[in-house]
């Protein structure tokens, strides 16, 4: 008979121990280790001698066919995806609670019934009448969605079974289920593990596609064992503000497709949105008169996406300064920092500085370095940057504007909302076919944009004043930038 032996496994990284202690090793959780009873392996002498299947063997040269997708009924779904749902295929699908997973989920599998294919939604947190109402608010009840609330797998898997198999099925959430294999409470991670392998076994054998719910920490990891994340084929993270009413749909792994696509939703009283072009949405309240903005013309996968930055620079009555970001890295911040003051003489160590990114949006890419570097020169010296240009390339550590990825498709999008010049890389004018409309200004190093912008600085409190006032500070506003700073 199977011994049973007790472990202790970390609830958040899946690490196991066999003894209890306050700090997991693995991952540096504190109070994460419970116990699990499981049962060791059988012996060898009793098991059975099964010998092994012969498969066949295919060579290289053969002709692949494309893996059969079906379209959601959302283009900004597909998008992330890679142009549909695979067969079976599963995914994960992780954000914040109250981000909109059971929304976006719901809405998914609403368009996909109403499609002909069977399409099923299977509950494990809320009843019936609580999913009911949200359809019946999101104007769906009169789709032939089969709902059931449920969190045995044996059951689901037998129940799924029958009939013409799903197209697609939405577990929510996968921290629910349980299996009768272990003896774990469900939520454990010995639960979450052998309740997705059991779905993902089913998925593989009747081609249907599954989508998982993932709960997340508080770090905004998804919770459970890591190992769910490589079993799956697809993990997508759902992201966005309680404050803002946009949503991202970002691919963190996709077995089928890109993982540098995003799709882009706004929460409306009547659910998600899908919003086709993203950058008008993060113009929209855009302040045209503030010194301290620049737009940046970035790439989020194939999608040229112009959003606004915004750096506030004010003195410090603190020993330290601080540097607070929301939506880009902080160490490239604090980079872009080190650049300005080495090269530029632009010197910050008695001045606060907040980087933002407006609407919500998290920017990865290297090429808003010029887009940040340009607001916080324009928050300091109080210079108001053009309204109609657009700023992308990365700095490099001598001060050197590097150029970047795609510049046609940056410069292709700016000229379709309205914008007039573009600021870029010198040497990225050879890669643009055209001029796209735009009056370029190609700039090589960072101290040539600095000393633009400090040209148009005025004083604090100033800028009412009189043209023949204000023209005099701005001729001598480079003087006193270059004697207040170095």
């Amino acid at each position: 008979m199977a011994k049973s032996s007790l472990s202790f496994v970390c609830q958040n990284c899946g690490a196991a121990y066999n003894r209890w202690q306050g700090k997991c090793e693995a991952c540096g959780e504190w109070n994460t280790l419970s116990e699990e009873d499981n049962a060791t392996a059988v012996p060898v002498s009793i098991r059975s001698k099964r010998k092994g299947r012969q498969f066949a063997l295919e060579s290289l040269s053969g002709k692949s066919q494309d893996a059969p997708r079906l379209s959601s009924g959302m283009a900004e779904l597909d998008r992330v995806t890679g142009g549909g749902f695979v067969r079976g295929s599963v995914l994960l699908v992780g954000g914040d609670p109250g981000i909109g997973k059971s929304t976006l989920l719901t809405q998914a599998t609403a368009m996909m019934a109403r499609a002909g294919h069977r399409a099923v939604y299977i509950s494990g947190e809320e009843a019936i009448a609580q999913v009911r109402l949200r359809a019946e608010r999101l104007g769906l009840a009169d789709a032939p969605v089969q709902l059931a609330a449920e969190t045995s797998v044996e059951d689901i898997v037998s129940t799924l079974s029958e009939g013409a198999v799903p197209r697609l099925i939405v577990i929510d959430s996968i921290q629910t289920m349980w299996t009768d294999t272990v003896e774990s409470a469900p939520g454990t991670v010995t639960q979450v593990r052998a309740s997705a392998q059991a779905l993902i076994r089913f998925a593989k054998k009747t081609g249907a596609a599954i989508i998982l719910v993932g709960h997340v920490t508080k770090d905004g990891q998804i919770a459970g064992p890591r190992v769910v994340e490589h079993m799956v084929d697809a993990v997508l993270s759902f992201e966005g503000e309680g404050s803002q009413q946009f949503r991202i749909l970002r691919a963190v792994k996709n077995r089928f497709g890109p993982t540098d696509e995003i799709g882009v939703f706004e929460m409306t009283g009547l659910g998600l949105r899908e919003v086709t072009n993203p950058s008008e949405l993060f113009l929209s309240e855009r302040d045209l008169g503030a010194p301290g903005t620049a737009v940046f013309a970035g790439i989020e996968g194939t999608r040229p996406v112009l959003v606004e930055l915004q750096a506030l620079v004010a003195p410090t009555s603190l020993g330290t300064p601080r540097r607070a970001v929301v939506g880009w890295d902080p160490s490239r911040l604090s980079m872009v920092l080190a650049v300005l003051e080495a090269h530029c003489g632009v010197k910050l160590s008695g001045h606060d500085v907040y980087l933002n990114v407006a609407g919500g949006l998290r920017i990865q890419e290297p090429a808003a370095d010029l887009a940040a570097a340009a607001a916080l020169v324009s928050s300091l010296v109080n210079a108001q940057l053009p309204t109609d240009a657009v700023y992308f390339g990365e700095i490099s550590l001598s001060g050197v504007v590097r150029p970047v990825a795609q510049t046609a498709a940056r410069l292709k999008e700016a000229a379709k909302l309205g914008f007039g010049r573009a600021v870029l890389p010198e040497s990225a004018r050879g890669e643009v076919a055209g001029d796209a409309g735009l009056t370029l200004n190609p700039v090589g190093g960072l101290t040539t944009l600095v000393a633009e912008i400090a040209a148009r600085g005025v004083p604090r409190g100033n800028r009412e004043g009189s043209r023949d006032a204000t023209a005099v500070e701005k001729n001598a506003t480079p003087a006193r930038f270059r004697r207040e700073n170095g």
